[in-house]
Parts: structure tokens; sequence; C-alpha cells
């Protein structure tokens, strides 16, 4: 079934009209101009229809014509692609087999392993640009005894979900057999089926008994008999692990990584931590790592610690970072229910609304009862309908039914307080048992798994933000406390030792980018010092023109006069920051109620269009909103405007806009100006046409991202948002686009898509079709060379990420013209990781910025990056609280040939083009924007999915509504 979602016309009506083939290079597609190159531009060249120079021989040769046709590639052969309506399937089929080792010309003397593994590009070399300089890293150097490792089959009878409780019966089977069957191995376990020894167990096959005692027997009980459960644990070998090709691999002789073995020695490494602390993915937590603090609303965060295995050029790397997460208080329920939603009273019954809260709230959590001399524990599965006190049930005689309220009278002497609050419902809807709020006690050590509120994610922020000192030393606490190579497992049993001391790493300052501002400015060039600049005598490059505008406020705490003077001193200085901005505007500025947000959008777009029936094609072109005092409004407005009204809007927090702030002021201009099609800034080398692999022939840089539902929503779609450039040579202006797919798929499914037309005629459509397209409208040309960033993707997915998206690049450009296929460079950007650098002199001032970081421009492709693949840490921006966290960017696929220098160098200058402030920014736009795009869509279907979650099957949801064009031709998402 199709999940594929609007966010833009899935299939426009050109597409649609059987008789009018899709639009395509050859066939037109638009012509040239369009808005696409932005406002009042006088000091932007036009685009010429060929390129200034002739391409080097990495790129295709531009002959004059926006049809003119790419070189054969050595890595790209044109002739893969037929014809746009019967050789795309062959042209996927090509792109697959380059994309693996069965068809990749390996270098250097590397032996594929695996004929299906995708193989990216190995590093083309070290970078040299940049002030060398020497940073730590939180990565710790692992060394590793030559032992021969094997690897067993386990199987635990009656099979156990818990991987506590399996990590228990294996230690009690260890304890109990170790010396009289196991030959004194101490084995490492991963918790469910696989266990590893250093050396073979002296047997192929065996089954063991292992009795368990009960942990929810009390301690207290007179009896002296406790409950054990007794298990069947079958363990059979299943291989021996090749350590020879672990050091192949490290040496750069061997092309597959062994997954296998690095992910036994990261078992041994975790062993211990798993049995003492709650895991949580890669991070341990425990009360025992560090103070507790409180969230609020019943959530404390617990302090703990990320370790992961990792091969490096130094070998193998150990990487270890502080960490902080939520978890439940163990408290009673009832007083959970008090914090979680402010209820003052308990003792009045719950409305069904109230009701229908609770119970999403509490479904799921482990609770102690705090009536018993046993310590037992349930799961909360529901809650009831009805009271304590009108709750009933039949007692085990199958004769008598009695209230909730009357069986903990009776039986136990409790008269329960809260009569008016429904019990929980733990076990089956066959057999419930019935526990009321006030006798349980949520279990410790569970961690909370939904969305923190904006209160809640800023304690967690200020309580866990350390400057980069700080962090180091909590970091070489961490891993003196951990001790690793004096554990009996890892350092004697293995052979594992872990250097506590952070890698020293040989890093390198790129210099900053000229920036390029308007001519008539005082400044029209400005030289970034340590990642920032402003404003001050500078005028936007292009100044995009506001001829129909208004405001619409819908705070009640600011003064009536407000909206209208902040209204005049935006204007001023969009202004006077380059813009044309008409002072007056269309119709008058009004306040409205919040609670009629919808009526009054629509009212305002009403009166403007009738205000402008008479000047055709001209509409409302921005749309300023004071927000209502009260958060929670603006996904509603951003939805209402740019799905159903087509308005552009800019909306204002009203505790800043009664501020005047001429800084707040000056920042919301930029975000106008984008949203006018105008420019801020642009790189002087772009302008110039000096950056090589991008100014040279007409070159698009894509950036794409997908955002999945947040933690604990087992339904709802996963939006996908790719953005393109629209303006070569500058690259600063993006088109953006959104679809939704299916819940928690990290492939983008709309890439490229095509069906058969009943009427007749393949029709083709996708993302990227689509944004090729519309960079040919804007600038006159077609694309020769793609840059494709993109966010999102975990290391386990590069292969199956790669395979899909790049087929998909392949056919959406086989399907706008015979043969077309410019070479593409394909980079995951990533976010999530853990590596942090460090100044190697917290002291010195020439090393670090105010934030106490490290420089921004900094960048490292030695020592701790990949064994031979491209990848790099680049930290692009200044910090301004915390531990700056670098970005990893790691090269795909690359038919541009890129050096290192070339793709780090162009990457940390597009880190400057960001449009909503004058810094540095961490990720490189294009990624950025993706990202601001994907959550901007979320609030389109706010509201939309069900909040009852899913039992396991297939998660249903609507597509996403169509973004109106007049929005889409702008930078809505800035």
């Amino acid at each position: 079934m199709s999940r594929r979602g609007g966010g833009r016309r899935s299939e426009t009506r050109r597409d649609q009209d059987s008789s009018t083939p899709s639009p395509s290079f050859q066939r037109g597609g638009g012509g040239g101009g369009g808005r696409g190159r932005g406002g009042r531009g006088g000091s932007t060249p036009a685009p010429s229809p060929t390129p200034v120079r002739a391409p080097t021989s990495r790129a295709p040769s531009a002959t004059a014509g926006p049809s003119a046709k790419p070189a054969p590639q050595a890595a790209y052969t044109a002739a893969a692609a037929a014809s746009s309506s019967s050789s795309v399937g062959e042209l996927s089929q090509e792109t697959s087999k380059k994309l693996t080792l069965g068809e990749t010309i390996t270098t250097g003397g590397l032996v594929p392993v695996s004929s299906k593994a995708i193989v990216p590009p190995r590093r083309p070399d070290y970078g040299k640009i940049g002030k060398k300089c020497v940073i730590r890293a939180n990565h710790f150097v692992v060394e590793v005894s030559d032992r021969d490792l094997f690897h067993y089959d386990v199987a635990i009878t009656p099979e156990i979900t818990s991987k506590k409780v399996n990590r228990d019966v294996i230690s009690q089977l260890v304890r109990s057999y170790r010396e009289s069957h196991l030959g004194n191995r101490m084995p490492a376990y991963d918790g469910r089926k696989s266990l590893y020894t250093a050396g073979a167990l002296p047997f192929e096959a065996k089954e063991f008994v292992v009795k368990l005692a009960e942990k929810g027997d009390a301690a207290s009980s007179s009896s002296s008999v406790k409950k054990e459960r007794q298990f069947k644990v079958a363990i059979k070998y299943a291989s021996k692990v090749d350590m020879y090709h672990l050091k192949e691999f490290l040496s750069g002789r061997q092309a597959d990584a062994p997954h296998e073995t690095i992910q036994i020695l990261d078992i041994v490494l975790r062993a211990s931590p798993s049995e003492k602390y709650i895991t949580v993915g890669r991070s341990f937590f425990s009360p025992e790592l560090g103070p507790k603090g409180d969230l609020g609303d019943g959530i404390e965060y617990w302090r703990g610690y990320y370790q992961s295995l990792r091969p490096t050029q130094m070998g193998l790397s150990f990487n270890i970072d502080v960490s902080a997460r939520s978890f439940y208080e163990p408290i009673l329920v009832t007083e959970f229910v008090a914090k979680y939603f402010n209820f003052r009273d308990l003792s009045r019954p719950l409305y069904d609304q109230e009701r229908v809260k609770v119970k999403r709230a509490l479904r799921g959590i482990k609770v102690q009862i705090t009536y018993s001399d046993c310590t037992k524990s349930y799961k909360i599965t529901d809650i009831t309908n009805l009271p304590v006190n009108k709750t009933m049930f039949t007692l085990d005689d199958k004769k008598t039914k009695v209230s909730v309220y009357q069986y903990f009278l009776e039986r136990y002497n409790i008269k329960l307080k809260y009569t008016s609050l429904p019990p929980l419902q733990a076990g089956t809807d066959a057999k419930p048992i019935y526990l009321p709020m006030e006798l349980c006690q949520i279990a410790g050590g569970q961690r909370y798994t939904k969305k923190l509120n904006e209160r809640q994610v800023t304690a967690l922020l200020r309580a866990t933000c350390q400057r980069p000192s700080a962090r180091e030393n909590n970091i070489k606490q961490m891993v003196r406390q951990n001790d690793y190579s004096r554990n009996a497992l890892v350092r004697n049993e293995f052979g594992i030792q872990v250097k506590e001391e952070l890698t020293l790493v040989d890093a390198r300052v790129l210099p900053p980018p000229m920036l390029k501002y308007h001519d008539t400015g005082r400044e029209a060039r400005v030289d970034p010092r340590f990642g920032q600049w402003n404003m001050i005598d500078k005028k936007m490059v292009n100044g995009g023109r506001i001829d129909f505008w208004t405001c619409l406020n819908f705070s009640t705490r600011v003064h009536r006069e407000l909206p209208p003077e902040f209204c005049w001193q935006l204007m001023d200085m969009c202004n006077n920051k380059g813009m044309e901005f008409n002072p007056e505007p269309i119709i008058p500025i009004r306040s409205a109620d919040s609670r009629q947000i919808e009526k009054a959008l629509h009212d305002v777009h009403k009166q403007c269009t009738a205000e402008l029936a008479n000047q055709k094609g001209k509409q409302l072109q921005l749309l300023i909103i004071i927000l209502p005092d009260v958060t929670g409004s603006y996904g509603k407005i951003k939805r209402i405007c740019e799905t159903e009204l087509g308005i552009v809007s800019q909306c204002c927090q009203p505790q800043q806009a009664k501020k005047l702030s001429k800084q707040y002021l000056e920042n919301v201009a930029l975000k106008i100006n984008v949203k006018a099609g105008g420019r801020n800034t642009v790189l002087n080398d772009a302008f110039h046409r000096r950056i090589p692999l991008l100014t040279d022939v007409p070159t698009i840089v894509f950036g794409a991202d997908v955002t999945h539902p947040q933690a604990g929503e087992d339904a709802g779609p996963s939006i996908a948002a790719v953005v393109a450039s629209m303006d070569w040579p500058e690259v600063t202006k993006y088109r953006g686009l959104v679809s939704a797919q299916a819940h928690r798929e990290e492939i983008i499914e709309d890439l490229y898509k095509n069906y058969q037309n009943p009427k007749g005629g393949l029709v083709h459509g996708g993302m990227i079709r689509e944004l090729l397209l519309a960079f040919y409208r804007s600038t006159g040309q077609k694309p020769f060379r793609i840059i494709f960033y993109r966010d999102g993707v975990s290391e386990g997915q590069f292969s199956q990420v790669l395979l899909h998206e790049m087929q998909a690049i392949r056919q959406a450009c086989g399907s706008l013209e015979d043969g077309y296929g410019p070479p593409v460079t394909f980079v995951v950007v990533q976010k999530r990781h853990h590596t942090r650098f460090f100044p190697a002199d917290h002291s010195r001032r020439d090393q670090t910025d105010k934030s106490g970081n490290i420089l921004p421009g900094t960048v490292v492709d030695t020592t701790i990056c990949h064994p031979t693949e491209f990848d790099f840490y680049l930290n692009s921006h200044a910090g301004i609280q915390g531990t700056s966290r670098p970005t990893h960017y790691h090269v795909l696929f690359d038919e541009n040939n890129f050096s290192s220098d070339g793709l780090q160098t162009l990457t940390n200058n597009l880190c400057y083009t960001y449009a909503r402030c004058t810094r540095s920014v961490s990720i490189v736009p294009p990624a950025y924007y993706a990202h601001l795009a994907a959550f901007r869509a979320r609030y389109y279907i706010e509201g939309e999915t069900s909040d009852a979650g899913s039992s396991g099957g297939t998660a249903e949801f609507r597509p996403l509504p169509v973004i109106k064009e007049n929005v889409k031709d702008v930078m809505f998402y800035c």
C-alpha cells in the first residue's frame, strides 16, 4: 500500500493528463527566468546559458543549450539510460551493480569479502588546508590480545523477554557450572541468544538446568523456603571468529569491516555495566553515576554514560561520553497523577477526557504493590471506567461479587482514601487484576520515553550543559570509575586493555570564507571572525520586495498600540537592510481572539483577496503574526496559512515583539527577506565563480532528511523533506518539498516514482524530478553536477539508503532526458554521535573560542576517522554554551572525484550561508533546511494521527496536505 503523502502535488495536473507527456529538459519543462533568482538584485550577474569556462575532466562537458548531454564518465555511463520512458529500470540495475563490490574495481589490494556489500569510496587523500593544531577526542585506544574467539548459540526455556532476567540466568549458570562443565571459561553474553568465549568450551553442545530464586520473594518473609524458577539452557557451538580479518581491515588491506568481531569485543566491554546499570541503547544510567535531578511532573533525570567500540585509523577506539536521560520518579501512582496532570483534588471523580489522558500516561508502566510483605510488580495495561467503589469483580469462589474498595477493606483491612479514582488494571482482559492507585508505587529505573515539555527540556539542558573542561573531566572520571582494564572478564579472560587517556588528534582550522553583501552598503564584504559577524553597515545582497502585507495580533498582553509600532520598526529595519517594504499595509493591522485563529486567518485572506481583485496575479505576500500568549498555536497557524490559504507568514513571540529590540528586528528581517525571494548574503568566491566543483558548471546542491514520530508513539507517519538550491552559482536559495511515508521508514520513498497511465504512457514524478525541473526553470540551465547531503542516517542503514536513493536519483534524471546522468556525490551528515573535541590546553586563548570550545572551522580526517573510507569531522560553528558537537560527514558515493580539501572547504564555507542568522552553523545548510522543512510538515498532520497507538499492525495515516505553489516558491520553512 502506498503511503507517499502530500506536502506537494503528488501528481501534478500536467503529469496526469494522458495527452501531455511528463515535463523534461528535452520538452521544455518551463524555460528560463522565474522568480528563483530573487529580489532586487543588481549585484549578481544573470545566469549565462552556458558555463563560464570549459569544465574539467571530472565534470560532464557543457556545450551550448540546456539540452547539452554529459560526456561519458568512468563512474557512470550515459548509455545506461536508453530513454526516459523505457530505460529507467535498466538505469536502476546499472546503478545497483556499481554500488556493490561485485561490480566495483577495488584498489590498493583490497579483497572483497561479500559480493553484496556496498563499498563507499576510499579516502582520496588527507586534507592540508588550514592552520594545524592538536586537540583531544573522547576516544580511548583499545588493545586486544591475539586470542581465539568462539560464538555459541543460547536457547533459554521457557523463553524470557527480559534481557536482565536472561543475564541473571546465564550468570547463575556460570556460577554453578564454570569449573565443572565450562572449562573454567568466563563467557560474555549479549542478553539474547549469543554467548562468546576466549577459547573453546569443552563441548559442542550441552543442556543445563538452572534454578533462579525469584527476586519478588520478600526477604522479611517468615518462611525460609523461597520460590525458585527453573530454566533449561541449551548452549551450542556456532562458529569460530576470525581475528585476522580485523587486523587486515584496520591496516587498510581488507575492504569489509568485520562487524561480528567488533560486536563481540563490544559485548565483552558492555558485560559488566549491563549487569550493574540500567541499559538504554548503548548507554548506561544509574544513581551511582551521578546525582539525580528533578524535571517536574513526576519525571527525573539520571546521569550516565555512552560507550561504543569503533574501528579507526589508530586501531580500535573506545568512544565514551557522559549522558543524561529522563526516568519516572519512584513515587505513588496517585502522587504521579497529581504532579503529571496538576490535579489538586484527587477525591473527585475523573472526567472521561481526564481518564483517557491518565490511561495514556500510565499504560505500560511497571508498578510495585505496597500493601503486602511480598514485593510484586505488575505492568499497567489499562485503567477501568468506574471508580474503585464501583468496579466489581468475582472472587475465586466464582460466586461472590465485590467492589475493589470492599475487597481491600475485607482482605487487607485497608480503607481506601481515594474512592473516586478508577483502579489500575494489570493482567489480561480475560483475567484482570485490579490495583488501587494509592497502593501502587512506580517501580524505579523506568525510562520516560514520551516527549519532554519545554520546561523539562530547559531543566535537563541546564542540568547537563557542561563547559568543555568540565565535560572532559567527567569523561575521565567515568573511565577511571569503570576501570575496564582491571575487569576480570575484559582483561584476564579476553585480553582487552583500554587506555585511560583521551586521544590526541591532529586537526586543522579551516579559514572562514569571505561573504558578499550589496555594494550600496558601507561594508560590501566581510571576513567572519570566530564564526560570527553582524549586519552593521551591511545590506542584503538581494533585497526582496514586499508590496502587499498586513499584521494580525493574537496576544492580549501587549499594548494595543504595540502591533502598529512593531510593524513600523520592523518595516524600517527591512528597508535599512536593503529590502523594498511598502510602508502601508494592504488592510489595517488588527487584533483577533486567539480562540478563533482559523476564522481570523480566513477573514484576513478574504479581505486581502478582495482588495487585490482588480490587480491581476497579485496576492498577499506577507502576513506578520504576533502569536497568542499561550503556546501551542504555531503549528495550526502555519498549517492553515501554507496549505489552505497560500499565505507566507512571519510569526513573532509577543514577549519578544514588545521589547522592540534592534537585534530581534534584524533577525526577523533576515527571515522575511528569504521569504520574499531575496538573499541575505552569498559566498564571495561563489559570486566570482571561483569554487572548484561547484561554480565551474551548473551544480545543484540537495539536502534531505527524515523525521520520525516522537519516542513512544507507535503510529503516525515519518516525514521526508528534500530541499535543493535554485540559484547557481551562489547556492543560497533552496526550494523545499515534503512527503509523508510509512511509520519510522528511513529510506525516502518519494524521491522518484512513476505509474502507468491507464490512457497510455508512463508518468514520472517524485521530489528529485520536481526539484531538477525547478532548477531548470529558475536558472535556465540543467544541473551538470549533483551534490547530495543526506541527514539522519545511521551507519547500519548506509548500504540500504545509498542503494535505494542513488537509484532514485538516477531514475529521476533519466526520466527527464535520454542519457541524462550528471555525476553525483552522496554525503551522509551525522549529528547524533558521541564524539567530542576538546582543546589540548584549555588555558590557551588561541586554541579556544569564548565558550571554551575548539575554534570554528576545526576539521579532523585522521586518527579517529574510518581506516579507509572518505569521512571527516567538522566543527564549523562557534560554541555558545556547553560543549560543541562536531558534525560527521561520510561520503558514500562520489563521481565528482572530490579531494579531501575540496569537500571539507566547500562544506565549511556553505555553513556560513545559513539564512536565519549571522553565524556559521553546525550542520551544512541544505541538510539544516531539510530538517526544518520536515519539522514544519509535522505540524500539518498534528492531531490527525491516532493517539491510541497500534497493537502491532501497520499504522494508517492521511497524506500531507498540499503546500500552495506560491509558498513553495520561497524558503517558507525559515
